[in-house]
């Protein structure tokens, strides 16, 4: 069996059997992975791998310190929720909407790409509604919006958005944990 294709550093290469392919694979794995450790961000850092559906997703842990309650949660591996923690840290006024979410204005419309159409919320779900450009944090359950998009959910604390009123909410990237 022939082994063919281009490693990282997208250099083409063609082996034989045995020893030959392996020593191609593994040649490959490890420029693979010098190109991944040299496009390392502090962002990245903080990402976990998981299996979601069958696909294996990296996502992005943060803190929310709303009215001085705290609540984390992670962030989808989509390229709108990328793009929402790009604008990371982020402080802005959630208000209440329909006694079911909470909403606020972003800086700036979030990307689309490769959305579904539409995205059915629950209770927990960190969202971003495409046609006000809003960010829009459920605290209940809600039906199939068109046009909604899931950017991640609540893990703990989501008590934090059972406040009345208008609520101060910083947003930001959990710093991982430095080893010893």
């Amino acid at each position: 069996m022939a082994l063919e294709g281009r490693d990282g550093g997208g250099r083409s290469y063609r082996g034989g059997n045995g020893l030959q392919s392996t020593a191609l694979i593994v040649a490959a794995c490890l420029t693979l992975n010098s190109a991944v450790a040299e496009t390392r961000s502090p962002i990245s850092a903080t990402r976990t791998v998981a299996q979601v559906g069958g696909k294996w997703m990296t996502a992005m842990k943060i803190r929310m310190t709303v009215n001085g309650k705290v609540a984390t949660a992670t962030l989808d591996d989509t390229p709108a929720a990328r793009d929402f923690a790009s604008l990371l840290p982020l402080s802005l006024t959630l208000t209440d909407y329909a006694s079911t979410e909470k909403v606020s204005s972003l800086p700036r419309r979030l990307s689309q790409e490769d959305a579904p159409a539409g995205h059915d919320p629950a209770a927990g779900d960190i969202t971003y509604y495409a046609p006000w450009g809003n960010l829009a944090i459920f605290y209940r359950d809600f039906g199939y919006s068109p046009s909604l998009i899931r950017l991640g959910t609540i893990d703990s604390g989501i008590e934090a958005l059972h406040q009345s009123g208008s609520l101060q909410t910083t947003i930001e990237v959990v710093a991982p944990r430095r080893g010893r």
